[in-house]
């Protein structure tokens, strides 16, 4: 256990912190997997423009490097159109 003031300060900070990030951090994963399960285009699309926000909030906060937010932007991006391509030729 901390002996000072100010170290008593800093851990109630880093459990807030750390609870904070968690969120975030599994907000975005259930976000993701859902863009993966069976949903219909149109959903699916507003599913990725809010995945992309939640990934440049998360970035803007510091929970993950910038391009962490981006790599995985760039993947679900890239998942996204080859639904939207295999959906398209199948018509």
């Amino acid at each position: 256990m901390p002996t000072h003031k100010s170290c008593e300060k800093r851990l109630r900070q880093e459990k807030k912190r750390a609870a904070r990030n968690h969120y975030v951090k599994k907000t975005i994963k259930t976000l993701a997997k859902k863009m993966q399960s069976n949903l219909a285009m149109p959903e699916k699309e507003k599913l990725l423009s809010e995945v992309y926000s939640q990934l440049d909030k998360a970035a803007k906060k510091k929970v993950i490097h910038k391009r962490t937010a981006s790599r995985r932007k760039a993947r679900l991006a890239a998942y996204f159109n080859k639904i939207k391509n295999s959906v398209s030729a199948s018509e």
